[in-house]
């Protein structure tokens, strides 16, 4: 439990924000500009469960919705709840995107996004072996203040390149009555994401994409991914995380409007050594469809 409040304490100097392996799916939550991008409304749950087999590791619950509101605007926002151990992070965001047509088929999404968020530290949750830890374990605080973000998303018929400064306002973590020396505060995050679909056939299409993230002062990380589509119903994938994980990705679409998506992370960190790996699930609902999109109308 103690490395969870170190953790927390050193907040600044890791990735705050949750994994997810199945980003290339979920574009809004990494990049709230893409909303809009499409012709239709979006509505998608995941649930990830991290390092499988150790207590209190890290568990995330999301739900977005999100598209166009006129052929050059878009809104969404996601509701969210990260929880390790003892701390808890929960909140909202609401995101407003702008989108300028840069020719026939290139389009620029600009988009602001604000919520509130939500960090809890539950004392009654922890166990400690040397009983003169400066923590009242006892405690339970919780932490409320205003976030913001901004995020650009470039994209075409078949490609998208996509940046996003989510955690814009840092915030001071401050937990006194647990912590006797609370230096926690929210730190800075980029995210650049792209990504191309390659037409093989009139049936197969394989999508190659990217997702690089920098938290000062952790090296760049990155993740590369592959998929294989049928038919634009069924899926297959693989994903690499520098240092981390192999992922397996698995999907199907029912009827152009139910999704669902399922991936596993194969760990190979020395965390693997006591973990039976990542599960992650996702269930999308594609609405409210439009009859047209920007390019459609020039």
């Amino acid at each position: 439990m103690m490395l969870c409040l170190l953790a927390l304490g050193t907040s600044a100097y890791a990735q705050q924000l949750p994994q997810y392996s199945q980003y290339i799916l979920n574009r809004y939550v990494i990049n709230p500009a893409s909303a809009g991008s499409e012709n239709y409304f979006v509505g998608q749950t995941n649930y990830r469960n991290q390092w499988a087999g150790i207590k209190d590791a890290p568990s995330t619950y999301i739900l977005s919705v999100n598209g166009p509101i006129s052929s050059n605007m878009g809104i969404g926002g996601y509701l969210f709840s990260d929880v390790t151990g003892p701390t808890r992070r929960n909140g909202f965001n609401f995101s407003y995107s702008y989108i300028l047509q840069l020719n026939s088929e290139l389009r620029l999404s600009m988009a602001l996004n604000a919520g509130l968020l939500q960090y809890t530290v539950d004392g009654t949750e922890i166990t400690f072996a040397d009983e003169s830890d400066n923590v009242i374990s006892s405690a339970r605080e919780d932490n409320l203040f205003p976030d913001a973000g901004f995020s650009l998303y470039l994209f075409g018929p078949n490609y998208f390149f996509g940046a996003s400064a989510p955690q814009l306002i840092r915030n001071q973590l401050d937990f006194e009555r647990s912590i006797q020396d609370p230096t926690g505060r929210l730190t800075n995050h980029y995210f650049i994401t792209g990504g191309y679909t390659f037409e093989i056939n009139d049936l197969f299409e394989v999508e190659p994409s990217l997702l690089l993230k920098y938290v000062s002062p952790v090296p760049l990380q990155y993740e590369f991914s592959v998929r294989g589509i049928y038919d634009n119903m069924a899926w297959l994938g693989l994903s690499y995380r520098k240092t981390d994980a192999i992922v397996l990705l698995a999907g199907y679409t029912l009827q152009d409007n139910i999704s669902v998506g399922y991936s596993y992370d194969l760990i190979q960190s020395e965390i693997g050594n006591y973990s039976g790996g990542s599960h992650e699930i996702m269930l999308s609902v594609r609405f409210n469809r439009r009859k047209s999109t920007i390019a459609e109308e020039e």
